[in-house]
């Protein structure tokens, strides 16, 4: 299965920047949980590295990692990074979601 998830310029380089600020960490992982005000909602973890089973995306020096379980959730998705007088923060635009909440943390399909 082609996992189709882009991970934009913003987005690599903001990861790559914690990654090599962080000597124990390898890899940024998006996860898919359950909860949050619309059913679902992204998880972003820095971990050492990815586990057997995960799907990989790298984009220059950045690495995210995806479990199997989260991946259907994310198929054709993009990761991007945006700076802003209201925040900084990672933001996945995804084609599966059917309503996303204000935060743009959580979403339904």
């Amino acid at each position: 299965m082609s996992a189709n998830i882009t991970i934009t310029e913003a987005a690599a380089k903001r990861i790559a920047q914690i990654l090599a600020s962080e000597e124990d960490k390898g890899a940024l992982r998006v996860a898919v949980q359950g909860g949050g005000c619309s059913g679902f909602q992204y998880d972003f973890q820095l971990v050492e590295g990815p586990k057997e089973d995960d799907e990989v995306i790298r984009a220059g020096d950045a690495v995210v990692v995806i479990d199997p379980a989260s991946l259907p959730f994310l198929l054709g998705a993009s990761v991007d990074f945006e700076d802003t007088l209201a925040g900084a923060h990672f933001k996945v635009d995804n084609p599966n979601a059917t309503s996303s909440c204000g935060c743009g943390v959580s979403f339904s399909i």
